[in-house]
């Protein structure tokens, strides 16, 4: 080892020449090694099913099987409705309980934690956004009024523990009184007014760091009253011209604004699949969401216990059904976690038998991760 004297005159020296020490020079603490970066380990196809999946229960308190599925890594994120969120505090019990097993996962992204908060009759949280989407849209001026409910819806969920709004509906309604305008969930019957208060809510919501979700594509603004998707088959004939024209014009003002989701309508639209529902066709989905109107982001269907998939098996059978016509995340909300339990089941089973493609599959759990990544 040199001597101090030597080492500061060569240290003077290199300083002096602007060189840095060689590692003979340096100390002994200089030169120890850099820890390197943790490998992360790959994840099983169950684990890879589970985050294409949302679940729901029943009551006040998160049962044990569905906190179990979150530590092991099997469950993208949970959907709330009324009964769980009676009791103020003991949601936000919940909520923590639920952040809480996420913590204890292995993949290690927030959940994503959502509710139907529209405004009006629908409203899982007591509330902003007070307003129902017909008073925003008739009112003195709809885009102000949007962009402030988008934003104090976001605020009222940040405030819960939530980072997800399974709204605004861009449903365009064709006559008042009908399926979508009877409980004042579309903001107009006019285009482009849709379009201008969607990008505005949409955009005021996202700004306080909860997604938003554009639904019911390609639109319900022809479904007659009592035609309801959640109780049985709904076939709507618009003509593709009515769906590009009407139906579809709000999409395109939301995507540009950089909307987090889109959900997609359990209705068949013969127009562009005489054969499915619009969130189980591939031209829907592949075709005319993302080819068309090339939206990148997250799909996600609305409830797979829907009436209207009578005929498409269980919730597993209807979980790969639309994972294979390029829905991203697929929605359990029949309050019951095993429900979810089974679509991840039967998604693992597809994945491994090569019955869903693994780079589609790949891809779509892509999207869900960078959009956890984005949320808190």
């Amino acid at each position: 080892m040199p001597s101090p004297t030597r080492w500061l005159i060569g240290c003077l020296v290199l300083l002096l020449t602007g060189c840095s020490p060689t590692p003979s020079q340096q100390t002994a603490t200089d030169a120890s090694p850099v820890p390197p970066a943790p490998v992360a380990t790959p994840m099983t196809a169950d684990q890879l099913a589970g985050q294409r999946v949302v679940y729901s229960y029943q009551g006040l308190t998160p049962p044990e099987p569905l906190l179990t599925a979150i530590r092991s890594g099997r469950a993208a994120g949970v959907i709330f409705f009324g009964p769980n969120t009676a009791d103020p505090e003991q949601f936000r019990q919940a909520v923590a309980e639920l952040r809480q097993a996420q913590q204890q996962s292995p993949v290690h992204h927030p959940l994503l934690l959502m509710t139907d908060q529209e405004g009006g009759l629908v409203r899982r949280l007591p509330g902003a956004p007070e307003l129902s989407a017909r008073a925003i849209g008739t009112g003195p001026d709809p885009v102000a009024a949007a962009g402030l409910a988008g934003h104090d819806a976001g605020e009222n969920l940040v405030a819960a523990g939530l980072n997800v709004n399974l709204a605004p509906v861009l449903d365009v309604y064709q006559q008042p009184g009908n399926f979508i305008d009877q409980s004042e969930r579309s903001f107009s019957q006019d285009p482009a007014v849709v379009s201008a208060v969607g990008r505005a809510f949409v955009t005021g919501q996202q700004q306080t760091g909860v997604a938003a979700t554009a639904k019911h594509f390609p639109g319900l603004g022809t479904a007659p009253a009592g035609a309801n998707t959640d109780e049985g088959p709904v076939t709507l004939t618009a003509s593709r011209e009515q769906l590009a024209t009407v139906d579809e014009t709000p999409y395109p003002a939301v995507i540009e604004a950089g909307v987090d989701l889109v959900m997609l309508s359990w209705a068949v639209y013969p127009a562009l699949d005489p054969a499915r529902p619009a969130g189980l066709s591939a031209t829907v989905v592949g075709g005319e969401l993302r080819g068309r109107l090339g939206f990148q982001g997250v799909t996600i269907t609305d409830a797979l216990e829907a009436g209207a998939l009578h005929d498409y098996g269980d919730a597993g059978a209807r979980a790969v059904t639309a994972a294979s016509a390029g829905m991203d995340l697929l929605l359990c909300s029949a309050q019951d976690p095993e429900q979810g339990a089974d679509a991840t089941t039967a998604l693992a089973d597809a994945l491994t038998t090569g019955r869903l493609d693994r780079t589609a599959f790949t891809a779509a759990v892509d999207r869900i991760t960078a959009l956890r990544g984005r949320l808190h």
